[in-house]
């Protein structure tokens, strides 16, 4: 764990939902809705593991299983649950507990930020309204770019290509498995946010740290503990 803690880190990269924004359970209820509406019966807790960290194609073409629905159909059902999701959300948003004042002592330390979702533009514009970042990511990879999502390591690399960072150097947030996996995948560190998802399902040999908020992460001083060249 010290060997990877003194690896020199150059770049943050964070996932969106349920890392940034505290807004897992909103897209749980409004896939659950989704699901519901075309007939599909599948326990909340299965749906969720089979298509949190995936883009929003390959989550519809999944829960109806139609792997082969056409592009346009697919990315209108998904806008169809996105705007749900928004509406729903809007009124009550809230961040992962600390997240700005965390991001502020990110670029105090002359890191670079990138945000890196499976997430489409509407729901990343969405959120960087509420949390209006300052300065804002350096760059953005987006899962209705034409990337596959997580666990594939696509979303990581394009985010640290993206602000001229090797993999190596950069170290993901995630809240969920196949996060965390993409963030091995693409040979990087990890901390893991455990707002829902158990440490143990977080786990793995490349996380530095695990923890509830970023709270637990300002009071550990933890970026204090990072090698910034």
């Amino acid at each position: 764990m010290q060997a990877l803690l003194s690896q020199p880190t150059k770049a943050i990269i964070f996932d969106m939902d349920g890392t940034m924004v505290d807004s897992m359970p909103h897209h749980t209820s409004t896939w659950l809705d989704f699901a519901q509406k075309h007939g599909v019966a599948m326990e909340i807790g299965e749906l969720m593991r089979r298509t949190t960290g995936r883009t929003g194609l390959e989550c519809v073409r999944l829960i109806l299983d139609q792997p082969d629905m056409a592009e346009s159909q697919a990315w209108a059902l998904v806008h169809e649950k996105e705007q749900l999701y928004r509406d729903i959300f809007g009124p009550i948003f809230k961040e992962v507990a600390g997240f700005s004042a965390f991001h502020t002592a990110t670029r105090a330390r002359g890191l670079k930020v990138a945000v890196g979702t499976a997430g489409d533009i509407h729901n990343v514009e969405f959120a960087l309204g509420h949390l209006q970042m300052n300065p804002p990511p350096d760059a953005i990879a987006r899962g209705d770019e034409g990337l596959s999502g997580k666990p594939t390591p696509a979303i990581f690399l394009a985010a640290a290509q993206r602000i001229g960072i090797a993999p190596e150097h950069c170290i993901v947030f995630e809240d969920a498995p196949f996060g965390i996996e993409a963030a091995r995948r693409a040979g990087m560190r990890a901390v893991a946010i455990c707002t829902s998802n158990t440490p143990e399902e977080l786990a793995g040999p490349h996380v530095i740290a695990t923890v509830h908020n970023y709270e637990e992460l300002l009071q550990s001083n933890f970026l204090e503990t990072l090698h910034v060249p």
